[in-house]
């Protein structure tokens, strides 16, 4: 790290985590615009499993885990994302940082497994795998991946918290 630290999200961080969300999401081809939205739905329903920022004096990233379900019932599996670097902090490292601190407190936490919905190139380096076992419908299915932190991979169908829709 260079000149940034990752810590929990404290209280008052909420505005320039939405900023800093919001920014990071203006010009990206997949973004539906909601993002900062999202992340404040899932801390007001308690779904924000996890939360962390990257701070540079100012916050310069977050990321968020939430719960999610698989139709095979299997419990402790969360969701990664989104994952948000202000525009001129990326390509440093900040967002890897974030998905490794992120999947670390899972682990430490006794979660089963984590699954993404991003690119394979970039998620595949922290572990990220496809598996034709595990669905989640819409988009193209190899960009739908898995991490398995203890047991045994799932197998059903995944829904993300009711704040994703």
């Amino acid at each position: 790290m260079s000149g940034w630290t990752v810590r929990v999200e404290e209280a008052g961080d909420a505005p320039a985590i939405a900023r800093v969300t919001a920014a990071a999401f203006a010009r990206a081809a997949h973004a539906s615009g909601t993002e900062a939205e999202v992340v404040d739905k899932l801390r007001a329903s308690g779904d924000l499993a996890v939360s962390l920022v990257a701070q540079a004096g100012s916050i310069i990233g977050h990321v968020a885990f939430s719960p999610v379900r698989i139709t095979d019932g299997v419990r402790g599996w969360f969701g990664l994302g989104p994952v948000s670097v202000a525009p001129q902090w990326q390509g440093r490292g900040v967002g890897a940082a974030l998905v490794r601190a992120g999947l670390a407190r899972l682990v430490g936490n006794g979660a089963a497994g984590c699954v993404v919905l991003g690119d394979p190139a970039y998620y595949g380096r922290f572990g990220f795998r496809y598996d034709p076992a595990l669905t989640f419908p819409g988009p193209p299915a190899a960009y739908f991946q898995r991490l398995v932190l203890a047991g045994a991979a799932p197998a059903g169908v995944v829904s993300y918290a009711p704040d994703f829709s």
